[in-house]
């Protein structure tokens, strides 16, 4: 009896020091989290603004020919089987609930639906997707991993300039964007959304998230030249939704982190309550069982 008092005893001081861990884990996933949210209320209104624009251009026509211009033209996409990739945004680590595998889920159900047996890449921001579709024997042309908790826009910029560059040089014909989206600190949601080439197809999907775009003139006099104003809309339009969507996934991992380390330690609560009800039960029982030795000794003394 004494050796399992020991036992249960030391499940519970075990399981104590376990709670002590993710109880500040917890509070790290959650001041990481009021942290990046802050960071992108104000990145939001610059999101807006760049949005509404390529969206205003989208219904002045300015964008029609854009994609004959860059050597993707239309006509080309129909004659052949698009290639097509996907930028897959998980994180570095573990700690995070469930989600690396709901991002990985949900995007090898998009790409089986939008690819099936074609051929596609995948182009891996984070760890976790990297070695996941290494390890399974896909085409991952590109990774990269160490993203900050609070992700700069300096570091988003390397990124895309590498995705853009492998893009005009013709490596794919399309890039999609795929990420969870943070509703609140309980729920997200799988998104994927297209990148480039920035046809009508880019353009509904911008249209179709949250981030408000604000009411423009549809109406435009283009000054010095039309190339000259997309030279520099279009790199900054592509920036801003790669930053926006590191931004909000991490968002997602930091919440998921957050919940998670909370229901570890809420379970630890639970097991310890469980312990410690079972050693004062094993403990009252060995007492019992001490008295009850004691008395029948007295009474085979007495007779």
């Amino acid at each position: 009896m004494g050796a399992s008092l020991n036992d249960v005893k030391h499940r519970i001081t075990s399981t104590k020091k376990t709670r002590q861990i993710t109880n500040a884990m917890e509070m790290v996933s959650q001041a990481k989290l009021n942290q990046i949210q802050k960071h992108t209320v104000s990145y939001a209104e610059y999101a807006s603004q760049i949005k509404s624009v390529v969206l205003h251009l989208a219904q002045s026509h300015i964008l029609d020919g854009l994609n004959k211009s860059s050597g993707h033209s239309a006509d080309q996409d129909q004659s052949k089987t698009k290639r097509s990739a996907y930028l897959i945004i998980t994180s570095d680590r573990g700690m995070v609930g469930s989600y690396n595998s709901n991002v990985i889920r949900e995007a090898n159900e998009f790409i089986e639906k939008h690819s099936g047996s074609n051929d596609y890449q995948i182009l891996a921001v984070g760890g976790t997707g990297s070695d996941f579709y290494k390890k399974r024997g896909d085409n991952v042309s590109y990774e990269y991993r160490g993203v900050s908790d609070v992700p700069t826009f300096n570091e988003v910029r390397q990124i895309v300039k590498m995705v853009t560059s492998m893009y005009d040089k013709g490596q794919f014909d399309e890039l999609y964007v795929c990420y969870e989206h943070f509703v609140n600190r309980l729920i997200s949601r799988f998104r994927a959304e297209k990148m480039l080439p920035i046809d009508d197809e880019a353009i509904a999907s911008a249209a179709s998230q949250d981030i408000e775009v604000k009411p423009m003139s549809a109406e435009y006099d283009v000054e010095p030249s039309e190339k000259e104003v997309l030279d520099v809309v279009l790199p900054q339009y592509s920036e801003s939704l790669v930053y926006g969507a590191i931004l909000d996934a991490k968002t997602s991992e930091h919440a998921s982190s957050s919940t998670a380390m909370k229901s570890a330690s809420d379970n630890a609560d639970d097991l310890i309550s469980s312990l410690e009800l079972q050693y004062n039960r094993a403990r009252q029982a060995a007492i019992t069982t001490e008295i009850t030795e004691i008395t029948g000794g007295q009474e085979a003394l007495s007779h």
